[in-house]
């Protein structure tokens, strides 16, 4: 069946890795949704189709759940298959914290019990999630009462009893030594929804390192930091994740600026990944140049190390030498030691990921 039968579809909204999401509208009640569209381009092998099919049936099956996204419905066409699901207005998690400017151990607290409500109600309905991370938690609305709302079951299997996994899934700061091991469970999202409590109180992960493998190896190793600020003033029961009363006295506001370069961190590495790999459209195309344009500060049309490393710090953003250096190499598609924005256009990004 024909999505635009029932829906209008509006503006983009985001692009992940499969797909784009867009703003979409009930004909028959003028209520909004998020309309995911998956090109069938990208579904090329058996799996992939049986990847999608299965994304549908876990969206269905969790779908009622108070944190988890409502599932609408699922289309397709010739071009492609779209997931429709609630509109989650209030954004990802990190960002309105960052705006809100200052918050608690008593919101963390909140906080966490919302996403251990999503761990829950995943495995008690037979799904290992597998790839929580804050940015695949939205706020249903701008509502300061809004509710947390977990998204993005790409990952997510059926749990099969007596089964071990061992596929090498995830994101890297989130990811379980279980999982490096290649024998887990359902318990690695126990572990996941450990960082992000971890982040949520000291506004950095616990495993932390220049490179992926590093990071990896960081997590091998298993040893974490409750000695360096903010530690020494967080209670030991949210340490501890002891009972206790959660103070309302607001977190040091050095965990909020470090939030909000771990954020920006995680947001220029994908527009970089973004320039290299997606085919995207010309609007994003134009944003990106003029982000680009800004820091090219003698108007050359590209942009060397030194003039990125000064660009980033006016954003006011702290990256090491090394992510500077990571990120320059991420966006510098022909190696010539510079990032020609220029010439960034929706057919160079093709294939090229």
């Amino acid at each position: 069946m024909d999505v635009k039968l029932s829906y209008t579809i509006g503006k983009e909204l985001g692009r992940g890795q499969f797909g784009v999401t867009y703003l979409c509208t009930e004909i028959s009640t003028g209520r909004k949704y998020a309309c995911k569209s998956i090109s069938k381009r990208k579904l090329v092998t058996k799996n992939d189709k049986e990847d999608m099919k299965r994304e549908i049936q876990i969206m269905q099956h969790l779908s009622g759940q108070p944190n988890i996204v409502e599932f609408k419905g699922a289309y397709e066409d010739k071009q492609s298959v779209h997931l429709v699901m609630e509109l989650c207005g209030g954004g990802e998690l990190f960002d309105r914290i960052i705006a809100k400017g200052h918050y608690s151990e008593k919101e963390a607290a909140t906080i966490c019990r919302a996403i251990v409500n999503v761990v829950h109600a995943c495995h008690f309905m037979g799904v290992m999630h597998r790839d929580l991370k804050p940015e695949n938690f939205l706020l249903s609305s701008k509502n300061h009462a809004a509710l947390l709302k977990a998204t993005d079951f790409g990952l997510s299997v059926f749990i099969q009893e007596g089964k071990v996994y061992r596929d090498i899934v995830g994101s890297a700061y989130y990811v379980a030594p279980e999982v490096l091991r290649r024998r887990y469970g359902k318990e690695i999202d126990i572990w996941s929804a450990g960082i992000m409590l971890y982040i949520l109180l000291s506004g950095v992960p616990p495993f932390w390192a220049e490179t992926e493998k590093g990071i990896f190896d960081a997590i091998l190793q298993g040893d974490i930091d409750f000695d360096s600020q903010p530690w020494p003033s967080i209670s030991s029961g949210a340490k501890d994740l002891e009972g206790g009363d959660a103070s309302d006295k607001p977190i040091d506001s050095a965990v909020l600026s470090r939030m909000k370069q771990f954020r920006a961190m995680n947001k220029l590495k994908k527009m970089a990944l973004k320039v290299i790999a997606e085919n995207l459209p010309n609007e994003e195309i134009q944003g990106l140049k003029s982000m680009f344009a800004n820091i090219d500060t003698d108007n050359s049309g590209t942009i060397t190390y030194d003039e990125l490393k000064a660009g980033l710090a006016r954003l006011g953003s702290k990256l090491t030498e090394a992510e500077v250096k990571q990120l320059m190499e991420a966006a510098d598609v022909d190696g010539n030691g510079t990032i020609d924005y220029m010439n960034l256009s929706p057919r160079q990004c093709i294939g090229t990921g």
